[in-house]
C-alpha cells in the first residue's frame, strides 16, 4: 500500500480506508503479536538456552530486534523474519528472468536478486531435444536459443562461489516465454507452493509466478509436440505461431491488472485470487483500462475483505 497513489475522492477514500481498517481486524492474533519493529523486545525463556538468529541482537540481557518483521521460532533459534525483503533464492526455486548478456557457454539473466544469474548451455534441453555433449556448433548457435531481452523461465539449481546463482533448463516446461506480458511485483507477495505453473483453460493463458516477483501471464503453448514439416508447412507453422487472437490478448491483458491491483493492494499472489478478481471485473464490467482506476481498486479491497469475513465466520461456525 505504500506504493499506491491513486486519484481517489473523498467516498472512495472513506470506503477504502474502512476495508483496509476490516482487513487489519481480520488479521490473526498471533501473527500480529509475533510482529515486531525496530529495538522492540523479544521475549524468550533465557533457561531454554535460546540461539539468537538473523534480526536480533542481545542488549542488556533482553533479546532485541533489529529488523521489522515477524518473530520466528524453530526448536531454540530466534530469527526476525522481514516482510518486506529482497528475493532470497533457494534450490528449487521457479523463477522468471530476463537474457542480460551471452557470454562463452552461458547465458546470464536478470532475476530481481543482488547479482545476476547463470544458465549454462549444458544445463538446458537443446532444440533437437538430443542429449548428447555440447560442441562448438551449439556455442556458436546460442543466439539461436535464447538471445538478450528474451524472457526465459527456469530453476534454481544452486550457488556459485561468487555468491552468483547457478540456473538450469533442462525440462520441457522450462525455456524461452514467448506472446505474454512480463510482470514484477515484490517477491515476498509470491509464497513458495508446490505448484508455480499454472494452465488457465477457460482463457487458454498459462500463468507463471516466480518465487523472484517477475510474472509471466501468456498465451498458453503446448510442451514438446514434435512432428515433420517439409518446407511450406514449417511457414505456415511460424505465421500461426506469431498470430495471437484478439480474445486471448484480452484475457491475458485482464489477468495482467488483476495482478497488478492486488500487487498495489499488498495481497498475496495467488492463482485463486487472481482469476477471482479478473472474473469481479467481467461481472462488473469493468474494461480493461478501468480496471486500473481508484475504483476497482477499492472495490477490490472491499471484496477482499467480505471474502476473509465470510471464510472467518464459516471457521468459527465449524469450530462450534
Amino acid at each position: 500500500m505504500r506504493d499506491l497513489h491513486l486519484p481517489l475522492n473523498q467516498t472512495q477514500r472513506v470506503r477504502l480506508a474502512a476495508a483496509l481498517h476490516e482487513l487489519q481486524t481480520l488479521a490473526p492474533a498471533a501473527a500480529s503479536a509475533a510482529a515486531v519493529t525496530v529495538a522492540d523486545t523479544i521475549p524468550v525463556n533465557h533457561e531454554d538456552n535460546i540461539l539468537k538468529g538473523h534480526g536480533t541482537t542481545d542488549q542488556d540481557g533482553e533479546v532485541v530486534a533489529t529488523l521489522c518483521g515477524v518473530v520466528e521460532r524453530v526448536n531454540k533459534l530466534v530469527y526476525v523474519r522481514t516482510l518486506r525483503a529482497r528475493y532470497k533464492p533457494e534450490v528449487g526455486d521457479i523463477i522468471v528472468g530476463r537474457v542480460i548478456e551471452i557470454a562463452p557457454k552461458r547465458w546470464r539473466l536478470e532475476i530481481n536478486f543482488s547479482q545476476d544469474a547463470v544458465l549454462m548451455l549444458s544445463s538446458m534441453n537443446l532444440p533437437d531435444g538430443i542429449q548428447r555433449r555440447r560442441t562448438a556448433v551449439d556455442e556458436l548457435n546460442m543466439r539461436s536459443i535464447f538471445e538478450e531481452n528474451d524472457v526465459v523461465c527456469a530453476e534454481v539449481r544452486g550457488f556459485q562461489h561468487d555468491g552468483s546463482l547457478h540456473l538450469q533448463a533442462r525440462s520441457q516446461k522450462y525455456g524461452k516465454l514467448k506472446r505474454g506480458q512480463l510482470l514484477t511485483v515484490p517477491p515476498y507477495l509470491v509464497k513458495r507452493r508446490k505448484q508455480h505453473f499454472h494452465h488457465l483453460e477457460q482463457y487458454d493463458v498459462d500463468l507463471i509466478l516466480g518465487c523472484n516477483g517477475f510474472i509471466w501471464v501468456g498465451e498458453h503453448v503446448v510442451v514438446n509436440e514434435i512432428t515433420t514439416f517439409n518446407e511450406d508447412q514449417e511457414k505456415l507453422s511460424a505465421e500461426v505461431e506469431t498470430f495471437t487472437p484478439m480474445e486471448t490478448r484480452k484475457h491475458i491483458c485482464r489477468l495482467a491488472n488483476a495482478a497488478r491491483v492486488l500487487s498495489a493492494l499488498g495481497f498475496t499472489l495467488t492463482i485463486e485470487l487472481i482469476i477471482q478478481t479478473a472474473e469481479a471485473s467481467l461481472s462488473s464490467n469493468v474494461k480493461i483500462n478501468d480496471m486500473l482506476g481508484a475504483e476497482f481498486y477499492v472495490q477490490t479491497a472491499e471484496t477482499e475483505a467480505k471474502r476473509r469475513a465470510d471464510l472467518l465466520g464459516r471457521k468459527k461456525g465449524g469450530a462450534r
